[in-house]
């Protein structure tokens, strides 16, 4: 896995609107796998670096408000289980941002604003907690939480900060912020161009920005209207995000075809096993050590996804998910 050290400076620390840019006006640094080029554009150069008949597969999951401040504690909700009961992270408060929280016992009991309760049932990873709350949470999520932020982003901003222009189907603990940059004059302009743009939705859990870890089951679905499009596609299949990755990638068959599927994946993509189902992704720039690279390297190669990272600090990208993008993607036109 490629390793780097990231600097503060190359941290995206609020909303590109709020650095002066319209959504569509961050930075785009587009590598070719069959080429080997790294180049460097601005995000509403999209269409043009897009052909008639590529396929755009994008995530509609839209972001819910899932951390709720205590007094000393934050709790953030991650994903809602079968059986009613949700995923959580305690994190501690501290200084404007939060921490990771090692406390906790099965069984717990803690007071949330508004008198609603949450009981914690059991550790279901050495961060996550299975727990219940006696409220419908999305509901009290709406009236009492606030959309998750990490300590590189200094103050708070509102949840429509945090909604892509996809995002029709709130279950998302953090944004699929690959969907970001996108403005309707922008997806308006690709669709003039014979591009087509088709969705899925992934539901994300929270991440773990201190200490990565692979990600865990998520709930998502493969529409037979989009697994079709996919399957039909003239041009490339380039995913938005690495969640549409994991979920065209656990819908495909051997062969490369994708089902309609949906449920809960535990699919992760790896060099060894590859992609079979996309040309490409649009993604953010990932931090050191991130389990996301090793799907980059999947796509790109371990060498060109390392050259294309030092490009990237080279030319000043912004990391996180008010920064830059980078699509990894085929330079060549195929026909199915």
């Amino acid at each position: 896995m490629i390793a780097f050290d990231l600097p503060r400076i190359r941290e995206a620390h609020e909303p590109p609107e709020a650095r002066g840019l319209a959504r569509d006006a961050v930075r785009l640094m587009v590598t070719g796998t069959d080429s080997g080029s790294v180049t460097h554009h601005t995000f509403t150069d999209l269409p043009d670096l897009l052909r008639p008949g590529d396929v755009l597969v994008v995530n509609d999951s839209a972001t819910l408000p899932a951390a709720v401040p205590l007094d000393r504690l934050a709790v953030h909700f991650s994903t809602e289980r079968e059986d009613g009961s949700w995923l959580v992270e305690l994190r501690r408060r501290s200084a404007g941002a939060t921490e990771p929280y090692a406390g906790g016992e099965p069984g717990e009991w803690l007071p949330l604003p508004g008198g609603a309760t949450l009981r914690l049932l059991g550790r279901e990873t050495p961060r996550l907690w299975r727990a219940v709350v006696d409220r419908d949470v999305p509901s009290y999520l709406r009236e009492y939480g606030l959309p998750i932020r990490y300590s590189y982003v200094d103050r708070d901003w509102p949840l429509s900060a945090y909604q892509t222009v996809f995002g029709v189907r709130p279950g998302s603990a953090e944004m699929p912020s690959a969907g970001r940059p996108f403005s309707h004059e922008l997806v308006t302009a690709l669709v003039s161009r014979g591009i087509v743009v088709a969705p899925i939705t992934l539901h994300t859990g929270v991440a773990s920005p201190e200490k990565d870890e692979p990600p865990y089951p998520e709930r998502f679905a493969v529409s037979p209207q989009t697994a079709r499009l996919v399957n039909q596609a003239e041009g490339r299949v380039i995913a938005v995000g690495t969640t549409v990755v994991r979920a065209l990638e656990t819908a495909a068959l051997g062969t490369g075809e994708v089902r309609a599927a949906e449920g809960w994946t535990s699919h992760i993509v790896t060099p060894a096993g590859g992609v079979h189902a996309v040309d490409g992704l649009i993604t953010g720039l990932h931090e050191p050590r991130s389990s996301h690279l090793m799907m980059l390297s999947a796509i790109a190669g371990e060498e060109l996804l390392s050259r294309s990272y030092e490009a990237a600090l080279r030319e000043g990208y912004l990391w996180h998910e008010f920064g830059d993008l980078h699509m990894i993607t085929s330079d060549q036109f195929r026909i199915k």
